[in-house]
Parts: structure tokens; C-alpha cells; sequence
């Protein structure tokens, strides 16, 4: 498959789903995405600077800033890895709120946590291993839940959006930060282009993995488009579901409330 082909969309068996451009069991992906991020954690802050030339910061301070985050929230920071945002709210819910930073991956979540130690941030964040098909948590438990670069990983995406759901309050918000389709032929081109043939070099560089950043290349051209992603939103019973390409689309908020 060439770098600016569209994978195809055939509905895989039932028992399989995709890994990048490959076909793995279902039961597989789970541990196979956990290898890829064990692998990266420790480089994954300087990595995601390098890729996005600092933008990733900027997109995450928007994410916040349209989250209507406020002094006494509960908010989940789902796949929240490294903390960036747990940190940012942290500060804004105060000693009266609390954020659950929770991560699927072990290693990324002791990364996060000695990360916001270092920064002093203890007494309102909590650290939970969670899988986001199955939260361990209360119905109506959070006001806000945030996934960051996180929902292109997830194996049954459906069942996850489900598990948000339930797990939101009633007039809360879900805001899912992720890298979409660009909405320009040249900048997807020139995308294609970075992804496939810079990226891996980078990886292997700075991280010393060409091959996971090649299937977290992969796993982008994977993820549901823009439309097909609010469709899934709306599915799992988000009303009001919008969202805003940023940087031509290569990166798109979607939101939605749970009334």
C-alpha cells in the first residue's frame, strides 16, 4: 500500500481488527498497542514535540479552553499518557475538583505521574489503569471526559464511546482530541509524505523505534474521518455533537453532551 492510497474499509471477521494496516485478532491489539507505547513512553513528550513542531500544545490548550472546565469539576483525562492536560486542569478545578488522569499503559502512567510530582501537582489528580471499553467507574461520575490522542488506539471504539457515556454526568461535556483527515489535497499529500517516510526516521532517531511510529502513522489513516467519528458520538447517545478541524484537519476536536 503506497503512502497516499486510502486503506480499504472491508469489514474485517468479527474476530479480527485492524493493527495499523495489518489484521491481528482482536484479542492481540490490546497488548500489541501497550508494546508500542511501553516502547515510546519514555521519549513520548519530546516525541510528540518534534512531530508537531510544539502545535500538539496549542491544540491541547484549546481543547481546554472550549471544555467549560470550572473550580469544584470531576474530569477525566482519558489516555491521558504524560499528563499534559491533567496538569492544566489540576490547576483550574482547585482543591474542591478532582482529575483522573487514566491510561490503559502502565508505563505511560508512571511516566504522567512522576512528571506531575516533579511539578508538585499531588493533591487533586488520581491515577487509575483503566481500559476505556470497560471504565471503572460510577455511572455519573464526571463532568468533563477529555481523550487526547487516545481514541485511535482504543480496539472497540463503539463500546468505548458507550463506556464515556454512562460514566459522564448529565449535562456533561466528552471532548476527543485526535488526528483526522486534512481537508486539503495537497496538505493530505504532503501529510502522507511526512508520516510515512519522516516520522519512522525520527523514531528511530530519537527514540531508537522506527516501527512503532510507523504503525502510530498507520493508526491515524485508520481512524474514522471526521463525520463517520460525530456519527459514532451520536450513536452512543452524545447530543449536540459538533466538531472543528484544526490545522486543515489533521487534528479535529469533536464534542458532545450527555443530557
Amino acid at each position: 500500500m503506497s503512502a497516499s492510497e486510502t486503506p480499504k474499509t472491508n469489514t474485517p471477521h468479527e474476530h479480527t481488527t485492524h493493527f495499523g494496516f495489518k489484521q491481528v485478532d482482536t484479542s492481540q491489539k490490546v497488548n500489541m498497542v501497550k508494546e508500542v507505547f511501553q516502547s515510546v513512553a519514555a521519549k513520548y513528550d519530546v516525541m510528540n514535540d518534534l512531530m508537531s513542531l510544539g502545535v500538539h500544545r496549542l491544540w491541547k490548550r484549546y481543547t481546554i479552553d472550549c471544555s467549560g472546565v470550572r473550580a469544584g469539576h470531576k474530569v477525566l483525562d482519558l489516555a491521558g499518557g504524560t499528563g499534559d492536560l491533567t496538569a492544566k486542569f489540576s490547576r483550574i478545578v482547585g482543591e474542591a475538583g478532582q482529575v483522573v488522569l487514566a491510561d490503559i499503559n502502565d508505563a505511560m502512567l508512571k511516566v504522567g505521574r512522576d512528571k506531575l510530582r516533579d511539578k508538585g501537582i499531588v493533591g487533586n489528580v488520581e491515577y487509575v489503569q483503566a481500559n476505556a471499553e470497560a471504565l471503572p467507574f460510577p455511572d455519573n461520575s464526571f463532568d468533563i471526559i477529555t481523550i487526547a490522542f487516545g481514541l485511535r488506539n482504543v480496539t472497540d471504539k463503539d463500546k468505548a464511546l458507550a463506556s464515556m457515556y454512562r460514566v459522564l454526568k448529565p449535562g456533561g461535556r466528552l471532548l476527543i482530541l485526535e488526528f483526522s483527515k486534512p481537508t486539503n489535497e495537497m496538505l493530505n499529500k504532503a501529510y502522507d509524505m511526512y508520516s510515512f517516510h519522516l516520522l519512522p526516521k525520527i523514531g528511530q532517531l530519537v527514540a531508537n523505534d522506527a516501527d512503532s511510529y510507523q504503525y502510530l502513522a498507520e493508526s491515524i489513516r485508520m481512524h474514522p474521518e471526521q463525520e463517520v467519528l460525530k456519527a459514532m458520538m451520536d450513536s452512543a447517545g452524545f447530543e449536540q455533537t459538533t466538531y472543528q478541524n484544526l490545522t486543515g484537519g489533521i487534528v479535529a476536536l469533536h464534542r458532545g453532551f450527555k443530557f
